[in-house]
């Protein structure tokens, strides 16, 4: 029987505690499996979409006659969106329940998939691409959370691991999918490829998910929403506009720049004085937690790095198309789905240190940078990448799971939904800083190499007199145009190598900072229902 309502002082009736407090949603068999379904393939639609438009950015920047900064909107609107609605979760959760929130998270991305698809100008591709991340970022920490809770304690490194086929499979894929889509169909194929997919999570998320604890009604803090809007959007334009524009040389970076500082700095302060702060900064003062998000922006470093970097590099130094491009990064998801289950075991057995892993998985991805920097050169093939990428895999494969679980691990059940928030924004965040840092480092480097190698292009070398005499001499335009577009080919393949550099000096640098990290608690395994 349910509890009896009792009256307040001001005689509204008010509900037992005992009504609104956090039950289990442990699910077994069958149900736990659609409802796993459900969750990693609402998970990969939105990671794979961050990725695999932008393979089909130069056909869409053709069809509408764009200009390269203005098709970039159709990511950066995209991310920034994204970034804005990861930390709000927990509060949007809490609110209106996990299922509504997060059937209604699927049906913003699908509606506003279809309108990306339908679009007939720029600006209406870009305002659905910003709608379309303001649901997709509803997804991700969502979803971590609801696996978190599906499965046992006993199983934490399971759930990780199913969540991570998602998260860290899916920027390989996204571009994959996206040359064969734009290859073979039409740019407009990758947004409508969502659907599907999409209804199918939908219908089964409304059949079996179940609330871990009723909706609750709570003020909405409307100046720490628009303070956060303020600095993260601002921090996002920054980081993804900033070398397109020459950095502070632009008035509009400056002017975010300063926006970006002040609203975060006014939002922090706003929100520790806030009884109930609709993002919860509290999490932070959990030792995990903290090294947990800087562990995961290094992640996102390594992750969306290679993802950027090494397509660019195939399609315009080594002549792929899109499709091959992406099958390139097959090596590094193959690798991940292979051992993924293995460390997910151990990991949730406690066989080995999780952080351990994290380390080893960081000092890998560290060497297998260096290697692909080493194999980075204008005669490389199909399959130089396969020994590097494979070690690459097999890095990520280790990190994942077992930094999961350490830093999930180290919170109340209540406050999981504000952790997975804070640490699957900072691995968004660490992927915006990676295309930054290493777009940066590409344009400055080759600008460096470019004047080394031109520097030694001189009439007095035998082997550059001899091909000029062969083209008509000195004078002649045809050999000279010939030199100078070697040059700035080499110097390019060189800058590539770089990047792949400054990603290993990055990984193999903070791998240690897995210590920091508390050693998980892995508790014995139950029969059901001992939960």
């Amino acid at each position: 029987m349910a509890s009896a309502a009792t009256l307040s002082p001001n005689g509204v009736a008010v509900r037992p505690a005992a009504e609104y407090a956090p039950r289990s949603v442990i699910e077994y068999g069958w149900r736990r499996s659609l409802i796993t379904l459900a969750i990693v393939t609402a998970t990969l639609l939105e990671i794979v979409d961050v990725t695999i438009v932008n393979v089909a950015l130069p056909n869409i920047q053709g069809n509408f006659g764009a200009s390269v900064d203005e098709a970039a909107w159709i990511g950066t609107g995209y991310i920034i969106a994204n970034v804005i609605v990861i930390p709000l979760t927990p509060w949007l959760q809490r609110r209106f329940g996990r299922r509504q929130y997060y059937v209604t998270s699927i049906a913003i991305f699908l509606v506003a998939s279809v309108m990306c698809g339908l679009s007939g100008t720029l600006e209406e591709l870009v305002f659905w691409r910003i709608i379309q991340g303001l649901g997709g970022g509803g997804l991700i920490s969502t979803s971590q959370a609801i696996l978190r809770e599906t499965y046992p304690s006993s199983q934490q490194g399971k759930a990780a691991g199913l969540f991570s086929m998602g998260v860290i499979v899916g920027p390989t894929l996204g571009p994959v999918l996206g040359g064969i889509i734009t290859d073979q169909l039409s740019w407009r194929w990758a947004f409508f490829v969502n659907v599907v997919p999409g209804l199918v999570a939908i219908a089964i998320v409304l059949a079996l998910l179940r609330n871990p604890e009723r909706p609750t009604k709570m003020p909405l803090d409307y100046l720490g929403l628009g303070f956060l809007a303020v600095g993260i959007g601002s921090l996002q334009y920054v980081l993804d506009q900033g070398q397109r524009k020459d950095w502070f040389d632009d008035a509009s970076i400056v002017t975010c720049s300063v926006a970006a500082v002040a609203g975060l700095v006014a939002f922090v302060v706003w929100e520790l004085r806030q009884a109930r702060p609709i993002v919860n900064l509290g999490v932070l003062r959990y030792r995990s937690v903290a090294a947990g998000s800087i562990l995961g922006m290094v992640l996102g470093i390594s992750l969306y790095g290679s993802v950027l970097i090494l397509p660019q590099y195939v399609q315009g130094s080594l002549g792929f198309t899109a499709t091959l491009s992406g099958e390139v990064l097959v090596f590094r998801a193959g690798t991940i789905l292979l051992f993924t289950p293995f460390v997910a075991m151990l990991a949730s057995r406690g066989t080995i240190d999780a952080r351990i892993f994290v380390c080893c998985g960081f000092v890998l991805i560290g060497i297998s940078n260096l290697m692909l920097a080493n194999v980075t050169t204008t005669g490389s093939d199909f399959w130089t990448f396969f020994t590097s990428l494979a070690i690459s895999g097999l890095g990520l494969a280790q990190i994942f799971v077992p930094l999961t679980v350490s830093v999930l691990s180290s919170v109340p059940p209540r406050e999981i939904p504000g952790a997975a928030a804070f640490f699957n924004l900072s691995r968004q965040i660490g992927g915006s800083i990676a295309i930054a840092v290493l777009v940066t480092i590409l344009a400055r480097s080759a600008a460096i190499h470019q004047t080394e190698l031109a520097s030694e292009i001189t009439y007095h070398r035998q082997a550059v007199a001899e091909f000029l005499q062969r083209g008509g001499g000195q004078q002649a335009s045809a050999p000279a145009a010939t030199l100078s577009r070697l040059v700035d080919q080499q110097a390019l393949v060189l800058s590539y190598a770089d990047t792949a550099r400054a990603v290993a000096v990055i990984s193999l640098c903070l791998a240690p900072l897995a210590f920091i990290l508390k050693k998980p608690k892995i508790p014995a395994a139950g029969p059901p229902g001992a939960e």
